[in-house]
């Protein structure tokens, strides 16, 4: 799939914004940190990675309530859904001037009902032409998502026959259907019940 940036100027996916506030203090506090044993940008954006998939839980899979969806709320609180932590690792790969989009999915349950739009990251390290898809939603039993830049490996490959959408539009900030639930949603609940269905 042919990924298209929403933005031409590369310079959009560096910028900070209301969600990805990599300029906090917290942000690159956790920036500074992982630097220190990373200090290439390809090693540094597989710890900031792995950093977001495993050590802030999905809301679901910890039956946590709250709805963080500023990065450096969600590095504090350490959890939040798939869009807060595309949040996150945005502005952690920001934090370190590598070029960061978000991107989203629809997905569906396995018989095609119940869509719902499904956040990631996509990067694009200096050196390379092509942006790559990532996803550090975590994992969990049938979902293995991994850092790469040739071969994808995401929590959810995309089943056309169900409807299921990869959208091949990469912006600079968080779509405003996605950012609009998640600043109303009151807890998780509520968002649940209020989750964007398509871009």
């Amino acid at each position: 799939m042919e990924l298209i940036q929403h933005t031409p100027e590369l310079s959009a996916y560096l910028a900070a914004d209301e969600a990805i506030d990599h300029e906090h203090s917290l942000v690159r506090g956790i920036a500074a940190r992982l630097t220190v044993e990373h200090v290439d940008a390809y090693s540094y954006a597989k710890a900031a990675f792995a950093y977001v998939r495993d050590t802030i839980g999905h809301s679901a899979d910890v039956d946590d309530p709250r709805v963080p969806w500023r990065a450096s709320d969600v590095l504090e609180l350490r959890v939040g859904i798939c869009y807060a932590k595309s949040h996150a690792l945005a502005a952690l790969l920001r934090a370190r001037s590598i070029p960061t989009a978000l991107c989203y999915q629809r997905l569906t349950e396995d018989d095609g009902t119940d869509p719902v739009l499904h956040g990631l990251v996509a990067v694009r390290l200096p050196g390379r032409g092509a942006w790559a898809r990532q996803d550090a939603r975590g994992n969990k039993p049938g979902v293995d998502a991994r850092f790469s830049l040739d071969r994808e490996q995401l929590a959810f490959p995309v089943r056309p026959e169900l409807g299921e959408i990869d959208y091949p539009v990469l912006y600079a900030a968080p779509h405003p259907v996605v950012l609009s639930a998640l600043r109303a949603a009151r807890d998780r609940a509520y968002l649940w019940k209020t989750l964007p269905t398509e871009l």
